[in-house]
């Protein structure tokens, strides 16, 4: 692989080609962004890290009926994906208040919903990734009015197993980061990855300290060191619920 071979390259990722064309290779950086990549910087292993976690839920959700982009993972920080178009949609799904819906609605931090709230933002960077209401969506053409049903099914879905799982690791899913693509058949597929850079995950052993239980970029967004460290000790407990089945 070499700089000219490669198709593209975001934030945390670098997307090349294979010998396939119904297959890329993902490798995933130690590169950090926030604020849209207003602020910079890098966090030591994070794309092994980020790659790890993602590939073994990816794998958790394939064995429940999810249907993923994941094929496998051919180094610790690669993975080979099956080729989709992303629609331009960050879904976000939220147990408990944080981040800007609290900016946005005055809610408390730590505030739990009493049911999952599933947003939609523009994934458009010059826009600042807008909050979209589904006539939004539906008027840009961003989705088909089915493609944003399933999605709202398959989020909340995903939601259900991620709570348990990551309860199953003393980690509290306050909220989360969703990418959805189309194959060549236009089968909807979950893409991207799901990883401490696109969840909030608190530490349930911390209590309520809101800075000691940050598992996740919080952490590099709010300047509160130990990001390697955070970042590391989630991926332990995967491995360890993983492996305890």
């Amino acid at each position: 692989m070499t700089a000219q071979t490669k198709l593209y390259e975001g934030k945390a990722k670098i997307i090349y080609p294979t010998d396939n064309p119904e297959i890329l290779l993902a490798v995933f950086k130690d590169d950090a962004t926030a604020f849209n990549a207003q602020k910079r910087g890098s966090i030591q292993n994070k794309g092994t890290v980020n790659n790890i976690i993602s590939s073994k839920i990816f794998q958790q959700l394939e064995a429940r009926g999810v249907k993923t982009h994941f094929i496998e993972s051919p180094a610790p920080n690669q993975m080979r994906i099956k080729a989709v178009k992303i629609l331009p949609l960050e879904v976000v799904v939220r147990n408990i208040a944080a981040g800007s819906l609290c900016q946005q609605t005055g809610l408390p931090l730590g505030t739990v919903l009493k049911m999952p709230l599933v947003e939609f933002y523009y994934k458009n960077d010059q826009l600042g990734d807008p909050l979209l209401t589904r006539d939004r969506i539906l008027l840009m053409e961003l989705a088909t009015p089915e493609q944003v049903d399933s999605i709202i099914h398959l989020a909340l879905q995903i939601n259900e197993f991620l709570k348990e799982f990551f309860q199953g690791c003393g980690i509290t899913l306050v909220d989360f980061k969703l990418e959805f693509g189309l194959d060549s058949q236009q089968q909807l597929l979950l893409a991207d990855e799901i990883s401490p850079d696109t969840c909030r995950l608190w530490d349930v052993s911390a209590g309520d300290d809101p800075n000691r239980r940050v598992l996740d970029k919080d952490r590099f967004r709010r300047d509160l060191g130990n990001v390697e460290d955070a970042y590391q000790e989630v991926l332990r407990r995967v491995l360890e619920a993983v492996e305890k089945g």
